[in-house]
C-alpha cells in the first residue's frame, strides 16, 4: 500500500502485488455517481459492521457515456473524506479505504481483487447493468452484489432532481420558438434534448419542425425527451425496471419512461401546437408501439439517425403515407 494507508490507486495496484488489499476481505462500493454525505453515511452504517469497506472513486468527472450531464456527475473523494477520516480515526475494527480508477478498469478490478461483496449505486453506469461485462464478471466469480439507491429517501431523490434541473436546462440552449434551422441543427436539438433524461439505460430526444417552403430548413416548434415518471429520479431510487427484470436491450415491456415521441405528442397537445405537415427529428427510430401512434398523427415526415426494431417503424409509417429518412452522419 501507499504511504497514505487508506488511499489506493489502481494504476499502482494493477501490475503489482494485491496481497494486502485482498487480505482486507472488503466490501467494494464500485465508483458511484455523486451521492450526499448523508447517503454515504447510511451506507457506511450498513456495510462497515460486516467488514472493511473499499470505496471506488472514478477519475472521470462524469459517468462514462454521460459526459457533461449534471445528473450523472461522479462522486468526489473530497465530499466524503471527513466521514472516512472519522471512521479510520475511531476504534472501529473495520476501516474505509478509497480506490481511485478509470471506469473502464472496473472489470479488471472485479476480476483481480478478492472481494466479499460489491455494492452498486443505481445510475452509476450506462445501459442496463446485466448487459455489461462487469455483471458477467461478478456472476462468473460468484461475487454477491447489491444494487442500491443513490438517495437517502424519496424526498432527497425529488429534491436532487429539482436542484440539477436548471443546470440541465442551461446545457441544452434550445433555440427560440419559430427559429428557422437546418436539418442538422434540428437533429442537434434532438441529440441535446436526450441529455435531459435521467434514464441511464437509454436516452432519446426529439425535435419538431415545420418545413419552410421547398427549402431544407425548418421552423422550430418544440422538443422533448424520454422522461422518467412519476419523477426523473424514480428509477435511480427504486431500481430500473429493465434491471429488475433482466430485460434484453430491445424489450418493450419493462422501462421507466414516457418515450420521447409520446412526451412530445402530450406537450404539443397541451401547448396547442398544430402538427399538420410537420417533421419529427429523432436520434433513435421509434419503437413499434410509438410508430403506430405516430401513424395516427398529422406529422408528415420523420428523420432519424439510429435504427431500432429492424426498421419496423419505417414500414409502418411509410404504409400510412408518411416520409421516413435516415441521416447516418448526424
Amino acid at each position: 500500500m501507499s504511504s497514505a494507508p487508506y488511499t489506493l490507486d489502481w494504476t499502482l495496484l494493477a501490475f503489482g502485488s494485491k496481497k494486502d488489499v485482498n487480505n482486507l476481505r472488503a466490501t467494494f462500493l464500485a465508483a458511484p455517481r455523486e451521492i450526499s454525505v448523508k447517503r454515504f453515511t447510511q451506507l457506511v452504517k450498513i456495510y462497515l459492521p460486516k467488514g472493511n469497506l473499499i470505496v471506488g472513486i472514478a477519475k472521470e468527472d462524469y459517468i462514462a457515456g454521460f459526459e457533461g450531464q449534471p445528473q450523472f456527475r461522479t462522486l468526489k473523494q473530497a465530499a466524503i473524506q471527513k466521514v472516512i477520516d472519522q471512521v479510520n480515526a475511531s476504534s472501529s475494527l473495520h476501516k474505509i479505504y478509497s480506490l481511485s480508477y478509470f471506469q473502464r478498469e472496473a472489470k479488471h478490478i472485479l476480476e483481480k481483487l478478492k472481494l466479499e461483496s460489491v455494492v452498486l449505486i443505481n445510475g452509476s453506469w450506462q445501459y442496463a447493468f446485466h448487459n455489461l461485462e462487469a455483471y458477467y464478471t461478478l456472476v462468473n466469480r460468484r461475487i454477491v452484489y447489491d444494487m442500491v439507491s443513490p438517495f437517502v429517501d424519496e424526498t432527497e431523490a425529488q429534491r436532487y432532481e429539482a436542484t440539477v434541473a436548471s443546470e440541465i436546462q442551461a446545457t441544452l440552449s434550445a433555440p427560440p420558438k419559430h427559429a428557422v434551422l437546418s436539418e442538422g441543427e434540428m437533429l442537434d436539438i434532438a441529440h441535446a434534448s436526450a441529455k435531459s433524461s435521467f434514464d441511464y439505460t437509454n436516452q432519446t430526444g426529439v425535435a419538431l419542425g415545420k418545413k419552410v417552403g421547398s427549402t431544407k430548413r425548418y421552423k422550430f416548434l418544440d422538443y422533448s425527451f424520454n422522461r422518467v415518471v412519476p419523477f426523473q429520479t424514480y428509477a435511480m431510487h427504486n431500481g430500473a425496471s429493465r434491471e429488475k427484470h433482466f430485460s434484453p436491450p430491445n424489450d418493450l415491456n419493462h422501462y421507466d419512461t414516457v418515450h420521447a415521441e409520446v412526451e412530445l405528442l402530450i406537450q404539443a397537445q397541451l401547448k396547442g401546437i398544430n402538427m399538420t405537415d410537420t417533421t419529427l427529428f429523432i436520434n433513435v427510430l421509434p419503437c413499434p408501439p410509438c410508430s403506430r401512434m405516430l401513424a395516427e398523427t398529422s406529422i408528415s415526415e420523420l428523420v432519424y439517425v439510429h435504427d431500432h426494431s429492424s426498421s419496423y417503424a419505417v414500414h409502418m409509417l411509410e404504409s400510412t403515407g408518411k416520409k421516413v429518412r435516415r441521416i447516418v452522419n448526424a
